[in-house]
């Protein structure tokens, strides 16, 4: 007579380990981009690399990871600066024109580094946007566009009171910074890769 398989030295029923059917689903949707290795039904894989050798002699001879290069400092240290002027407008009530005008000026420049960094995944990847190396960061990217589009809507049309839209700057910004964090993390990823032995490059790095 069968039954399940017993510990010979408890006579317990010893539990086999179940698929994971969702994990594969999710790498489906949304590869993990960054080096490492996993179990999967029991054996190790390799995550793809964040570039292949071709993407990266594009990334390399493109003037668009450039301007990437020199946009996103900039927009971080605008961000530092309008953030600071929104905090000292909520608690001063002073200077109401200048943090608005700041974070229009954080606005456009968030523009203009998601429309260029759209060409530069498009040169390098072959996609506008959500290619696999960059997918959660161009999600969390869409979400700092709609906060920061929302601020902008929210003034022209007169939308909430002035306290509302700076708060809801101020969240735009918190957003920003995570998607910040992303991008350095996944440079400093790319760097790793970059140092990695020839045989090894194509196991494991960001814009």
């Amino acid at each position: 007579m069968s039954g399940p398989d017993r510990d010979g030295r408890m006579g317990r029923p010893v539990r086999k380990a179940s698929g994971t059917a969702g994990s594969n689903w999710l790498d489906a949707m949304a590869p993990v981009p960054w080096a490492a290795t996993a179990g999967v039904h029991g054996h190790r894989r390799r995550a793809a690399p964040l570039y292949t050798p071709e993407e990266r002699a594009r990334r390399d001879s493109t003037v668009w990871t450039l301007v990437q290069g020199i946009l996103a400092p900039v927009q971080f240290i605008v961000c530092l600066i309008s953030a600071g002027l929104v905090i000292h407008w909520l608690d001063t009530g002073e200077h109401y024109l200048e943090a608005t005008v700041s974070v229009l000026v954080k606005t456009a420049l968030l523009y203009a580094i998601m429309i260029t960094g759209s060409v530069w995944e498009k040169v390098v990847f072959g996609k506008w946007l959500f290619a696999r190396p960059f997918f959660w960061e161009d999600v969390v990217s869409m979400g700092v566009i709609a906060l920061h589009t929302l601020y902008v809507a929210a003034l022209v049309y007169n939308w909430g009171t002035p306290h509302d839209r700076m708060i809801l700057a101020l969240v735009a910004y918190g957003i920003y910074a995570v998607n910040a964090v992303q991008f350095l993390l996944k440079l400093r990823a790319a760097r790793m890769e970059s140092q990695m032995p020839s045989d090894r490059a194509v196991m494991g790095g960001a814009r």
